[in-house]
């Protein structure tokens, strides 16, 4: 039997508040436990929460982003249960009024494919704090500073059918809300946090399996593992003669596995009813407007942009606007040098080989945006060559403070465009390799295009590597075609 795949997600994110949701604890990463945590987060008797006017904004902008529907009334709801780290009993959430409505992000996927994943809703939420069982043998401590942390719980329908699809909504996702601001979207320090929603069903079936919820997904390539081996225990669970029940499971990357957590809780298990100490939330039309205005360019947006504009392939465009950082460093380059092209190409090529093999993010790349467009600037006026420009590259990763200009003039690597003095290097490089120039000649013509690299290696390692490789190339053809 053949099978589909059903995904839908719940992405959890951190709102890049400097205070809590409902008080005015702060809300920085790293602390030592417990000192970031005050008593409206705690749940004391007698103290009142108070709505963070800047979570509010934040939330509708998202929703303006991606073409949602922003509520003329929102409402806060208590959501009813037993957490250890959450002290208060119950997580103040919305549910029947949330802030943000249906509306839709589109994902490129590798093929180039755009598909349209439908927003269900965006709800703000308080999280909870944090149980910590790794050094308190046998026993459960509890950090209380994420208790009441801000979040945005963006609810996808069931509209992705592959775990690179899923990989790809939430990559989207992440792009976005780091693009505006709102969130720093760290997926290692909990900024982000995905629960995957997985179901199969035969193909051609209108009806949904029964889904699995995986909790807490933290990681891009986390997500499409825990969703390749949910899909193929659900399917080999089926395929024996068994049931799949709805449960929260929890995924092992370690094991590559899936473990259960939970029986699936419903919503009617959380009790859920209107907080009575928040009054709904009021958003008149003026305000929205207000925040509308505030919207930078989106990723869509700067892509189409760097596609028209800067005259880049779509694929270019896509990979330089996948991140705010990226898209941001690339211009900066693009500036100095003065050529769209160039930069692209080195951004995603020498730059991001360099990154990668460091482990470091574009944001903390030793060499500026400023020193590489100053390096890219000396290729195009014909300074350096493209083997100097590397050497350059180099230099600059490694010595801090110094210019493309300074390390030129320093090595001695300015490209010899002066004809005659080529010229001299092109005759001595033909006189010093007889053999190789009768080859040459005895070659059939189609193959002596090949052979003209020996002699332009040649005279490049006479020069250093400052000749020009394209005047060279030219003098030793037409050199060695005299002698034909």
């Amino acid at each position: 039997m053949q099978w589909e795949t059903v995904i839908g997600l719940e992405v959890h994110v951190q709102l890049a508040t400097q205070s809590k949701i409902f008080s005015g604890a702060s809300t920085a990463y790293g602390a030592e436990p417990n000192t970031q945590a005050c008593a409206v987060d705690l749940g004391m008797p007698g103290v009142l929460p108070v709505v963070n006017e800047n979570a509010v904004a934040m939330a509708v902008r998202f929703g303006l982003a991606i073409g949602a529907e922003i509520p003329e009334v929102s409402i806060f709801e208590r959501k009813n249960y037993f957490y250890p780290d959450l002290p208060k009993g119950y997580q103040t959430s919305q549910m029947a009024q949330p802030i943000v409505g249906p509306g839709t992000i589109d994902i490129t996927l590798d093929d180039g494919t755009v598909n349209a994943v439908r927003i269900h809703h965006a709800h703000l939420e308080e999280d909870a704090g944090k149980s910590m069982h790794e050094s308190f043998h046998g026993m459960t401590g509890i950090d209380l500073n994420r208790a009441g942390t801000p979040l945005l719980e963006i609810v996808s329908e069931p509209d992705m059918r592959s775990a690179r699809e899923a990989s790809a909504y939430v990559r989207a996702l992440h792009a976005i809300v780091t693009y505006m601001g709102i969130s720093d979207g760290n997926m290692a320090e909990g900024s982000m946090r995905c629960d995957v929603n997985v179901s199969v069903r035969p193909k051609g079936q209108e009806a949904f399996g029964t889904r699995a919820e995986i909790k807490n997904v933290n990681s891009f390539r986390f997500i499409e593992q825990a969703i390749e081996c949910e899909v193929e225990r659900q399917i080999d669970l089926i395929e024996d003669g068994g049931k799949v029940v709805q449960e929260t499971r929890l995924f092992d990357p370690d094991l590559n596995e899936t473990r259960s957590m939970r029986t699936k809780e419903e919503a009617n298990d959380y009790r859920y009813f209107p907080c009575p100490d928040l009054l709904p939330m009021m958003l008149d039309d003026a305000y929205i407007e207000h925040q509308r205005s505030l919207l930078p360019e989106l990723p869509s947006e700067k892509r189409q942009r760097f596609e028209t504009a800067l005259g880049l392939s779509a694929y270019d465009a896509s990979v330089l606007a996948s991140s705010r950082a990226m898209a941001d460093y690339f211009e900066q380059a693009m500036q100095s040098c003065g050529d769209a092209k160039l930069a692209a190409n080195w951004v995603q090529g020498d730059l991001s080989a360099r990154l990668n093999k460091a482990g470091l993010d574009i944001s903390e790349s030793p060499v500026s945006a400023t020193q590489l467009g100053e390096l890219l600037a000396r290729i195009k006026d014909d300074t350096i060559n493209g083997k100097a420009a590397k050497q350059v590259f180099a230099d600059l990763w490694d010595c801090k403070g110094e210019t493309a200009d300074q390390i030129i003039e320093a090595r001695g690597l300015k490209q010899v465009t002066d004809t005659a003095a080529i010229e001299a290097i092109v005759d001595q490089v033909i006189t010093d390799n007889p053999v190789q120039v009768t080859q040459y000649r005895e070659a059939e013509p189609d193959k002596r295009g090949k052979m003209i690299g020996f002699f332009v290696g040649q005279a490049m390692k006479a020069s250093r590597g400052t000749a020009n490789p394209q005047q060279v190339n030219a003098l030793i053809k037409s050199k060695l075609d005299a002698l034909l």
